[in-house]
């Protein structure tokens, strides 16, 4: 089968189309033909050596497809071939087919196109299981997200407004602020011309006088450490998910300690298929009826080629998408190709 692989960590032109041993399937697996798979800065991450697969995976990139069941395994139950399915992967997505533990899945609506559908499961998985599962957050509270133009902002806008949590998100353009806005953010604060901290403490007000966010989801990591946690609100929160600023930095403990904050870390890709089942349980539960309605729907930026997947490392790491970058493994299908967002090549280097 045809699948991009590495043979070193680099830059995007490392990557190149293989022809890689059709994977088998274990017993409570199904395999997928993929049709198209999301780009997610894990990826990135894995291509430049920082994020190995954990032991035992693929180390085929790609943490998320749509596609249709190939082959079912015997101890599985509720699926069978043809189903169309998005799926959640450890690894393994950037391949005409991948096997996925059947607790993985997500049943694609006959509302949503099955291009769409690979921009969905790892960021709804991965804003749910954070911001509900981990800090808890409750309606009519404040959230944060840095990077709200991103795969990961975009979807939290979105499942913030389904949840009635106020939602306020750092960009970096005037371009995605608007997209936000247009995308139901409450508020949108410049990273570039502001300060997001003194302007959350603005926006997030209550009427007994305390402010600041009651959860914020960061994607920055050290560099935004200090500053996370002085935008919190007495109670508050914050998942980081991402490093993208840096893995080190120092704190005053003090800061923490009287307000009552919270720091805690999450990944998704290193926990055990029970717990994923989990997760992905509860995003079809809690998420995916409001994704068949249309009340959540997939940004997606632009579609590519598998054969161009180098060419979407490097628009994701430009920053200039909004939403998602996709591949189209199966480029026969009969589903229309996602159409791209409005969005100019824009300036910045992070979403």
């Amino acid at each position: 089968m045809r699948a991009i692989t590495f043979s070193a960590p680099g830059g995007p032109e490392v990557l190149e189309v293989t022809d890689e041993p059709q994977p088998g399937t274990a017993p409570d697996e199904v395999l997928v033909a993929v049709h198209a798979a999301g780009i997610n800065r894990a990826d990135l991450l894995q291509r430049q050596g920082f994020y190995d697969p954990p032991p035992g995976a693929t180390r085929i990139p790609g943490l998320e497809v749509s596609g249709t069941i190939a082959e079912v395994g015997p101890e599985v139950t509720g699926w069978k071939v043809g189903d169309r399915v998005a799926a959640l992967l450890t690894g393994g997505g950037y391949a005409e087919a991948v096997p996925v533990p059947a607790g993985q899945l997500l049943p694609v609506p006959d509302s949503l196109d099955l291009t769409e559908a690979a921009a969905l499961p790892e960021v709804l998985a991965t804003v749910h299981s954070n911001i509900v599962g981990r800090a808890g957050i409750r309606a009519g509270e404040w959230l944060l997200v840095h990077g709200g133009a991103s795969g990961i902002g975009t979807a939290a806008i979105q499942i913030a407004r389904h949840l009635g949590v106020r939602v306020v998100v750092t960009v970096g353009s005037e371009r995605k602020a608007q997209f936000c806005r247009d995308l139901g953010a409450d508020a949108v604060i410049n990273y570039r011309d502001e300060d997001f901290v003194a302007r959350v403490h603005e926006i997030c007000t209550r009427e007994d006088g305390s402010s600041g966010a009651d959860v914020i989801l960061d994607i920055i990591g050290a560099k935004y450490l200090k500053r996370n946690i002085d935008a919190l609100a007495t109670d508050g929160r914050l998942v980081i998910i991402g490093l993208q600023g840096g893995t080190k930095t120092e704190i005053n403990l003090g800061d923490l300690l009287q307000p009552r904050k919270t720091v805690t870390a999450t990944t998704l890709r290193a926990r055990p298929k029970e717990q994923k089942a989990r997760i992905v349980a509860e995003v079809a539960q809690q998420l995916w009826p409001a994704v068949a309605s249309g009340d959540i729907r997939p940004i997606v930026h632009d579609t590519l080629p598998l054969a161009e997947a180098g060419r979407g490392h490097a628009a994701l790491e430009e920053g200039a998408s909004i939403g998602k970058m996709l591949l189209i493994v199966d480029e026969s299908s009969a589903d229309r190709t996602a159409q791209p967002s409005d969005v100019s090549q824009e300036e910045g280097t992070r979403p």
